[in-house]
Parts: structure tokens; C-alpha cells; sequence
């Protein structure tokens, strides 16, 4: 499924995307594109290249060679009138730490001609408690939160999100991924990349997965699971846990139940599963052991 071009129109398009630094290739001919009004995560280890890819959109980065295209503009050309419709949260933002939330929200809306209601953005990204609150006196969360709040005060139609929910805690995170949700609701185009596999199941509708520069796989995260080739069986008898793989369970449910029955056994905690998300990424990114 690599490379496929998803449903509607395509507000993010690469193609053979190659980044070099020197000898080392840290991009090697990656392609993909991302519909409007779609979530679509750029998971890989450490080192994929995904945050140089995500510099190139952002048209922080200039690219060796390849064909990209935001909102049908060149971002490396650095438009204004491009800049004005994406919003971008990096790894790290840096404030001026005596602003207020309310302060730092309202200067950067008044940066854009038309930005959104300063109190509304303060309240999608979960900060009005604190909107008082001088930034530099923010936890981890909170200031992961305003930083998602300046991208959003300028009403963009394509985000970018580095690793959004870093240092947030589960409570945090799930309110995150609830905000993220209501900007798809908007229609907006969100690229997140992320570390947390869970983050991208619940929110991703396509993936793609980066392993030194190349695109290995892509696909909806419940699509990879299900598009490989084995189920997994697994019960305890007597004690005993078993676990089997089979691309067809049926022959082997209907063998081992009918031998326990046979015995007058029973199969305790008995499973059927597809592998999961975390299963394909690990199987695609994980370096095998070299024999000493």
C-alpha cells in the first residue's frame, strides 16, 4: 500500500523526497500524500528521517531533490501566503516565560489577519484554568498545550504536530488526542508524528512507517495488523499457556477444542488476535540480533 494516494483531495503531496548531508542519505526516495481533512502519522525509530521530512513540508529544510507540494505551493520557497495556513508545534518551543497564557495567545493572534477567538483556542487545548498563569510557571503538559494553542490561533488549515503529547501525562494525553480529534471534525489536515504507538492507532486514519529514509509501509493502523498473514491462538490448559500461529484458525480452533472436549478439558482464556499496530511497527523497524 505504499504510496497510495488516499480519498479526496490531497493537500500534501511528496514524491521520491531525498535529503542528503554530505554522504549520508537521510531521505532516500520517500512518497506519500495526505488528504484534506485527514489525520496521517510518520511513525519510525529514532534516525528514520522523519523529522527532516517534516522540516522539508514545513519548509524549514531544503531538500536535495524530489517533488513536494503543501496546499499546492512549493513550502520551500517559503510563501507567505503558504505560512499563513499551516500551523506548526515543534519537539521544542521556546516563550518569553513572564507572558501570561491569555498574553501569549493574543500576541501571536494578532500576528495573523484572521485568527481565531483568543478565549476559544484557550479552551479546545484544555488551558483555561491556567490562562492566567505566567508560561514559564507551566508543567510539562500545560506548556505542550499552549504551544498547540499558538498553532491554532492562526485558524491553519494543515498542521504539523512533532511528538505533541511528550511529557504529558495519561490524562493529559487523552485530552490532547480529544483536541486533535475536534480539529479533524474541522476539517483540518493534521501531520503528526509520534513515538507513542497507541497515539497513532487511536488517532491516525493512515500511517506511515519510515525506516532509514525508505517508506516500508503504510495504511490505515487496523489495516496493517490485519494485512499480515497470521492470526494468533493462544489458551492455557491445565495450567499451561500455548500460543500458535496460523493463517487459518478455524482448522486449529476446531482441533484443539475437540481434543479438550475429547478429555474432558477446558481451554481457559482462549484468544484469537490479528497482530496490533505496535506488532507490524516493531517487525518492520526492530534490527535483528547478529549471531556472535
Amino acid at each position: 500500500m505504499m504510496g497510495v494516494v488516499a480519498s479526496g483531495r490531497a493537500v500534501i503531496e511528496v514524491a521520491d523526497l531525498r535529503k542528503s548531508y554530505g554522504p549520508h542519505e537521510a531521505v532516500r526516495g520517500l512518497s506519500f500524500t495526505v488528504s484534506r481533512g485527514e489525520v496521517y502519522g510518520l511513525l519510525g525509530p529514532n534516525g528514520a528521517g522523519k523529522t527532516t521530512t517534516v522540516e522539508i513540508l514545513e519548509g524549514h529544510r531544503r531538500r536535495t531533490s524530489g517533488h513536494v507540494q503543501v496546499l499546492g505551493s512549493d513550502p520551500g520557497k517559503r510563501a507567505p501566503e503558504l505560512l499563513a495556513r499551516i500551523g506548526i508545534v515543534l519537539q521544542q518551543c521556546g516563550l518569553y516565560p513572564h507572558l501570561t497564557v491569555t498574553e501569549a495567545v493574543s500576541h501571536w493572534a494578532g500576528l495573523h489577519a484572521a485568527p481565531r477567538d483568543v478565549d476559544e483556542v484557550i479552551a479546545l487545548v484544555g488551558l483555561t484554568d491556567a490562562r492566567e498563569q505566567r508560561s514559564g510557571t507551566l508543567s510539562g503538559g500545560q506548556s505542550r498545550r499552549l504551544d498547540l494553542a499558538l498553532a491554532l490561533v492562526g485558524d491553519p488549515e494543515v498542521l504539523f504536530l512533532d511528538e505533541p503529547t511528550t511529557g504529558f501525562d495519561p490524562a493529559a494525553r487523552r485530552a490532547a488526542w480529544a483536541t486533535i480529534r475536534d480539529l479533524r471534525a474541522l476539517g483540518k489536515t493534521v501531520l503528526l508524528t509520534t513515538h507513542y504507538l497507541d497515539e497513532a492507532q487511536a488517532l491516525a486514519d493512515r500511517v506511515a512507517i519510515i525506516k532509514d529514509g525508505r517508506l516500508v509501509a503504510e495504511g490505515a493502523p487496523a489495516e496493517l495488523g490485519a494485512g499480515a498473514a497470521s492470526y494468533r491462538v493462544a489458551y492455557r490448559l491445565e495450567g499451561t499457556h500455548y500460543e500458535q500461529e496460523t493463517e487459518d484458525p478455524t482448522e486449529l480452533l476446531h482441533r484443539v477444542t475437540a481434543e479438550a472436549l475429547s478429555r474432558g478439558q477446558r481451554l481457559d482464556g482462549l484468544s484469537v488476535t490479528r497482530p496490533t499496530l505496535e506488532d507490524v511497527y516493531l517487525g518492520l523497524t526492530t534490527e535483528e540480533a547478529v549471531p556472535a
